[in-house]
């Protein structure tokens, strides 16, 4: 669906169906673990400056450079495989060995390379969502009809033209596809690993209000790490509208 085809309307409806929902069962369990959500959000308000905004701006910022790490070099990965049979041959049987593993148990491993610091969530969201980008766009460009490249070719295009006049917009939609894919998958994991070698994150913020039985906070941090996502989400959608607007 395009960006200009939600409405504020869909937004407000959609909250307060998931809103009007929680109250509801936070009233029939009517217990402190279980606050209601107007609770939640007023203390959102209270405390966002000055205890949750430094933690949304460090998950943000690991967040962003994954996805960007993952774009600049999934997509020559993706397109490289899809338009030269030779490399398709020799990085697929990589690609294909390495895609099942579940990458949250590889995080001992990058632990151990590059420390407890932000690489290593940097490196897990990486992981996490440069597979799925690699393969969408690998199967994307297959997908491109032969007669196009035999009419780019009878021109006179070089390949380095077919690649970008043809291959690069035809991935755009597998790139954005992957990416929507990804982000609920890369928030998971670096809700894991934040829990480990740092004081700054949603996933630590959470955890942390948790262990000192601070649920009001820590519904707050989930519902904020709820926003993140949504917030990428239409990000997404932006940019397809602006990178097709032919759709």
């Amino acid at each position: 669906m395009r960006l200009k085809e939600y409405k504020p309307i869909n937004f407000i409806v959609a909250f307060v169906l998931i809103f009007g929902l929680w109250q509801s069962v936070a009233i029939i369990i009517n217990k402190p673990l279980f606050p209601p959500p107007y609770a939640i959000i007023i203390n959102i308000v209270r405390t966002f400056h000055k205890d949750i905004a430094i933690h949304v701006i460090y998950s943000s910022i690991r967040i962003i450079v994954g996805l960007l790490f993952t774009l600049i070099i999934g997509i020559p990965v993706g397109i490289l495989m899809g338009f030269f049979k030779k490399v398709d041959l020799i990085l697929s049987p990589i690609i294909y060995f390495n895609y099942p593993i579940p990458k949250i148990a590889l995080l001992p491993i990058v632990m151990l390379i590059f420390g407890l610091g932000d690489i290593t969530k940097i490196v897990m969201i990486f992981l996490i969502t440069f597979f799925p980008v690699v393969v969408n766009i690998k199967d994307e460009v297959k997908n491109i009809p032969d007669d196009v490249f035999y009419t780019m070719y009878s021109l006179g295009a070089t390949k380095k033209q077919i690649i970008k006049e043809i291959v690069l917009p035809g991935s755009i939609k597998a790139i954005l596809t992957s990416l929507r894919i990804g982000i609920g998958t890369a928030i998971s994991v670096l809700f894991f690993t934040e829990n480990f070698g740092t004081e700054y994150g949603m996933g630590y913020f959470i955890m942390d209000s948790w262990m000192r039985i601070n649920y009001i906070q820590m519904y707050s941090g989930i519902l904020i790490l709820s926003i993140i996502g949504l917030f990428l989400f239409i990000m997404i959608d932006i940019l397809e509208e602006l990178l097709c607007p032919w759709k």
